[in-house]
């Protein structure tokens, strides 16, 4: 038996540091994030040699500066000899784009590995910052880690599995849709967010329940937002499962398709200057959607439930249930909430997400 810390733990201890501001250790490298990195650890990371920096940046945020993406997915970029945290940010964050669209050149690496420089990437996005990373190539040893009290990490798989999910707790909540309410808590292994479950009724496992996948939405689900669609359908689908007696919504902390609340504003601010929801979150650096969906279909195995009637517009969701082993009986369509605020973002998710509206 071992008191030390398992793999899964350095994770979400690097995750978390990087949140922090500070730099973590990984395969012997040292790992900064672009977006809230300090002057003064800019300047004492590019003292351990600016010729073994590189910045990291998606392949998608790399297509917006015409930087090369050799490795795929991702470019390494070297630093130009006068660079500054502010060249940095800029090429982070495209909140500037527009006012400053000369940048570059960039030369991008296309030597050796990319694996610590994807892991970076990964925990950036994990930590729900920009997906933009500093590497310090070769100075991240133990020695180095222990010395500067950094965290070291194991290299992440960009795409992993799902994360197991225990629950931790439920109770029942009388609700405005119905008094026999019930939520139920799930909390990940791996430190993240937590999601819950509304189960409305008693519904019969035996059978497919009425179900809904629904992801966070601050501004839509709590504020009132026009620019989404989103706290219309979660009231529309706990109606209809009200009026039915029995249902399951699936509440996932997934915010802003899983890049959270943060970086959807800055998505925002991009759209206000005239890109679509998925040029936007291109721009940023993310895929047009980052959520895992799978974490839906095992909470529902854990509740009891092998089929579903779906709540959904979006076949992506169908199509992940049905290869995570939970049946759709049925998609039952959810149109509601279009306002004149959002009908352009409507149409996007239709055109380009294949959402039927």
């Amino acid at each position: 038996m071992t008191l030390r810390p398992t793999d899964q733990e350095r994770i979400a201890r690097a995750r978390n540091d990087l949140r922090l501001g500070i730099p973590v250790c990984v395969g012997g490298s040292v790992v900064a994030a672009v977006e809230n990195l300090t002057r003064e650890r800019f300047e004492a990371l590019l003292a351990l040699g600016p010729e073994r920096a590189r910045l990291v940046l998606t392949a998608r945020r790399a297509s917006t500066l015409n930087a090369r993406a050799y490795d795929g997915d991702l470019a390494r970029i070297e630093l130009p000899s006068d660079v500054t945290l502010a060249w940095l940010r800029a090429s982070a964050d495209p909140a500037s784009d527009l006012d400053h669209p000369m940048k570059g050149p960039y030369v991008s690496d296309r030597t050796g590995s990319a694996d610590v420089h994807r892991t970076a990437v990964t925990l950036c996005k994990q930590a729900f910052l920009l997906p933009a990373a500093l590497v310090i190539e070769g100075a991240g040893d133990a020695a180095f880690a222990a010395a500067h009290g950094f965290v070291t990490a194991p290299l992440v798989d960009p795409d992993p599995d799902v994360v197991i999910l225990d629950e931790t707790s439920a109770a029942r909540v009388p609700l405005a849709v119905s008094s026999a309410g019930r939520v139920h808590v799930f909390r990940p292994r791996d430190g993240a967010e937590e999601h819950y479950a509304i189960e409305i009724g008693q519904p019969d496992r035996a059978v497919p329940v009425l179900s809904r996948l629904h992801s966070a939405c601050f501004t839509g689900d709590v504020i009132g937002s026009l620019k989404c669609d989103c706290g219309p359908q979660l009231r529309a689908a706990l109606a209809q499962m009200g009026a039915e007696g029995q249902g399951v919504l699936l509440y996932l902390n997934q915010e802003g398709r899983g890049i959270g609340l943060a970086n959807k504003m800055r998505a925002y601010a991009l759209q206000d200057q005239g890109f679509d929801t998925v040029e936007a979150n291109h721009r940023l650096g993310f895929e047009d959607d980052e959520r895992d969906f799978r974490i839906g279909a095992q909470i529902l195995k854990l509740l009891g439930f092998s089929a579903v009637r779906l709540l959904t517009n979006n076949p992506g969701k169908v199509a992940m249930m049905q290869a995570t082993g939970v049946h759709v009986a049925e998609r039952v369509p959810l149109r509601v909430g279009e306002t004149p605020q959002n009908a352009a973002y409507l149409a996007t998710k239709a055109a380009k997400s294949g959402h039927l509206l």
